[in-house]
């Protein structure tokens, strides 16, 4: 099919299957300034389909480093007031919100004070943290995330390319991987979750008491709580219909008991922190805090990043991922964690997702707490699984169930 026929199909996949925009709902869509044509096509489509109001936020990504450069310390603290109220307006009205993610300029911020970053990053979470802990943890909104190329992304994944040709083979990639080069997309995904789903559920079925990765580099422990429950493929939103966070997606994912995560680990893959790509890391974990950590590169800016809050060096979330993943079945690393992290099991540190704990939203913060459900201002996939890479559960009721052997699924 032609790129445009492709680009249709592809907004029509966020606007009907991800969003899911319902008749009379608000749809908020930020993204770098680079990326207004889609925007402007996906507000199209949302007004199409019954949009009362769409908002489109452009992002002058060099204004960041402009900032960082020019400002002290205490000045990379301030938020603008109306940051708040405008998110929490989004979730008292039960709006759709799209990011859609594709840097223009990658390694923008790679030389920058990684303490002034992630200054700045905490300060914008504090203000936002009824959307996050509202909003996207409970599924108050419609939310997605999805990915548009530009020429600076692309090059980082096809070197040997020009420009223009490394856009369009990361164009062809998203709309491979997005299942958007189809024009039954809607159909093609609409399985993908069922599949999602039923494995998401005969995980959770299992009991399982902790995961266990065996790998080059990895022997690693995560414990899961008697509440846990995995999750795969779309949410049901407010409206009552499922929306789709994230486009692609092909992980069942879980929130840990983070006091039972112990052992070594090294990352498969790359993943960027504050602009700044972390290399080659490794990680010991001992009753659930980090104790050790060394990085190819990035070590600075991890370091920071893990020293953010008491939750920053524990864990928030497990999630599984079979190499049969598109995106593993591309051969590419994208230095983007949207597509990384569903290409290849993968532990974050931070913030947990109480969706994914039974009657997670009505637990007070000591009960959370009693179940290891870790509290953050930071959540960062890490990447952890290869076709090198074994996953064995061990259930409450003693049984051992190998899930994942050399990156495969097994009967899942």
């Amino acid at each position: 099919m032609s790129f445009e026929k492709n680009l249709a199909n592809y907004v029509k996949l966020i606007v009907t299957h991800g969003l899911n925009v319902q008749k009379g709902q608000i749809v908020n869509i930020a993204a770098e300034a680079i990326h207004r044509e889609l925007c402007w096509k996906v507000a199209q489509e949302a007004y199409r389909v019954g949009a009362s109001f769409v908002n489109i936020d452009l992002i002058e990504p060099r204004l960041q480093r402009l900032r960082a450069l020019s400002s002290t310390e205490k000045e990379m603290n301030y938020v603008p007031a109306f940051v708040q109220p405008k998110y929490n307006e989004l979730v008292s009205s039960q709006a759709a919100s799209l990011r859609i993610i594709g840097l223009e300029y990658p390694e923008l911020l790679s030389d920058l004070d990684p303490r002034k970053l992630n200054l700045a990053r905490i300060a914008q979470y504090k203000a936002m943290e009824d959307f996050y802990k509202e909003g996207i943890s409970k599924s108050k909104l419609h939310w997605t995330i999805a990915a548009a190329a530009t020429e600076g992304w692309a090059q980082r994944i096809f070197q040997d390319k020009e420009p223009a040709e490394a856009k369009k083979l990361l164009w062809e990639q998203i709309f491979a991987i997005t299942r958007s080069n189809r024009d039954d997309v809607l159909e093609v995904w609409a399985e993908h979750n069922r599949t999602l789903q039923l494995r998401a559920r005969r995980l959770t079925d299992l009991g399982i008491k902790s995961l266990r990765f065996e790998g080059p580099g990895t022997d690693l422990q995560v414990g899961l709580s008697s509440r846990a429950i995995f999750k795969g493929g779309g949410d049901v939103g407010p409206y009552g219909v499922e929306y789709e966070p994230n486009i692609p997606t092909e992980e069942c994912f879980t929130t840990p008991d983070y006091r039972a995560t112990s052992g070594k680990v090294r990352a498969t893959r790359p993943f960027l922190i504050n602009g700044k790509l972390i290399k080659g890391l490794e990680l010991e974990f001992r009753e659930g805090e980090i104790v050790f950590f060394k990085a190819a590169e990035g070590t600075e800016t991890f370091k920071e990043y893990i020293a953010s809050d008491k939750g920053a060096s524990r864990l928030g979330e497990v999630a599984l991922v079979g190499i049969d993943s598109p995106v593993y079945q591309s051969g590419l690393i994208f230095e983007e964690i949207l597509f990384d992290e569903n290409a290849a099991c993968h532990i974050a540190v931070g913030s947990a997702y109480k969706f994914c704990l039974a009657e997670g939203d009505k637990l007070t913060a000591a009960e959370l707490e009693s179940v290891g459900c870790n509290e953050s201002t930071v959540h960062t996939d890490m990447m952890i699984s290869s076709q090198e890479v074994d996953v064995t559960a061990e259930t409450y009721g003693g049984s051992l169930v190998k899930l994942i052997e050399k990156g495969a699924w097994v009967d899942f």
